[in-house]
């Protein structure tokens, strides 16, 4: 694990792993759409500048979007939760002794809660931290809708054909995302379960060994808890990249196939919706939310609502006829 992949001279500025493979993701999925326009776009002259000018605001979106989701799952999960009162009273200190001091009063249950609802309160009580992503965290799914949203706002705004524009841009976002996820696992983040007895022996990529509990304390960036020091865990970061690198193929083979402008984009909703759903089974960290006393995680029911929005899509047909290409 590399949270931390090198500080700047001088300055002690750390350039965090995630960061750089989000950004270096989000430039190949870029330079991926134009290519694609190049060859798909209605015209293959004007479409990779219009597309290079909406993509800016298809990032704003997905960055918007990941973070609106995060605080809305914070902030429902601690207005639906019972707190006791030993919790209420540590949410309610205004200053980190305080909150210390609150804290070693509580029991481990306290605690618990405490980790499920304080990023909501804080939310709540300080708007102003939902600006400060590098505190908190990202949502994929709202990441998705709000990429789909802002794409087709700018790309009627820029005379982007919407629905082709949506094919071949849903297309390279998964391989943005297949590369971001590498910096998830880097830094400790969307793990799975711990794995059951006797399969601690299957090698990663299926599964991975948390650092032992010296090297998390070195290492504050990591967001491995503390209490999965040393044990292994289904590898779900790399579950995901897989996933996105495989839908990105399916989205190249069907542009070649489609028989209309959004049959591609429907269909890799659809199939990203069920992988992600079944991958969500072996996800360990709840830090996203569950519902239903646990049946469901946010991202399960936000799948639900993505096959049904994907299948709607497909008997609609909202798009127009593709011309025919050679496969």
């Amino acid at each position: 694990m590399h949270p931390v992949l090198f500080e700047i001279p001088g300055l002690g500025f750390p350039i965090r792993s995630f960061g750089v493979m989000v950004a270096g993701g989000i430039f190949l999925a870029i330079w991926l759409w134009g290519k694609l326009l190049e060859r798909y776009g209605d015209d293959p002259e004007g479409d990779p500048l219009r597309g290079s000018q909406v993509a800016l605001w298809i990032v704003l979106g997905v960055f918007v979007g990941a973070r609106l989701m995060y605080v809305t799952v914070e902030v429902s999960r601690y207005l639906a939760t019972d707190k006791a009162e030993a919790v209420e009273r540590y949410l309610a200190a205004d200053t980190r002794e305080e909150r210390g001091m609150a804290s070693a009063a509580m029991t481990p249950e306290d605690h618990q809660i405490t980790a499920k609802v304080v990023g909501g309160h804080d939310f709540l009580h300080d708007p102003f931290l939902i600006l400060m992503i590098w505190k908190g965290g990202l949502v994929m799914y709202g990441g998705l809708f709000g990429g789909i949203l802002a794409g087709l706002w700018a790309g009627k705004r820029y005379g982007l054909k919407l629905a082709n524009g949506f094919d071949t841009a849903l297309t390279t976002s998964f391989l943005g995302l297949a590369i971001g996820r590498w910096g998830c696992l880097l830094v400790g983040d969307d793990y799975g379960k711990v794995v059951p007895a006797g399969k601690e022996s299957l090698p990663f990529p299926i599964t991975l060994k948390v650092p032992d509990l010296e090297w998390l304390r070195a290492n504050p960036q990591s967001l491995f808890d503390h209490d999965l020091a040393g044990q292994t865990l289904w590898a779900t970061q790399v579950w995901m990249s897989v996933n996105a690198f495989l839908l990105v193929a399916v989205g190249l083979f069907l542009l070649k196939r489609r028989r209309w402008y959004g049959q591609v984009g429907s269909w890799l909703i659809i199939q990203y919706s069920i992988t992600r759903f079944l991958i969500e089974m072996f996800r360990g960290d709840e830090v996203r939310g569950v519902w239903f006393d646990g049946a469901l995680s946010t991202s399960q029911l936000v799948s639900i609502f993505g096959f049904l929005l994907g299948v709607t899509l497909l008997v609609l047909r909202p798009g127009p006829d593709a011309p025919k290409r050679a496969a």
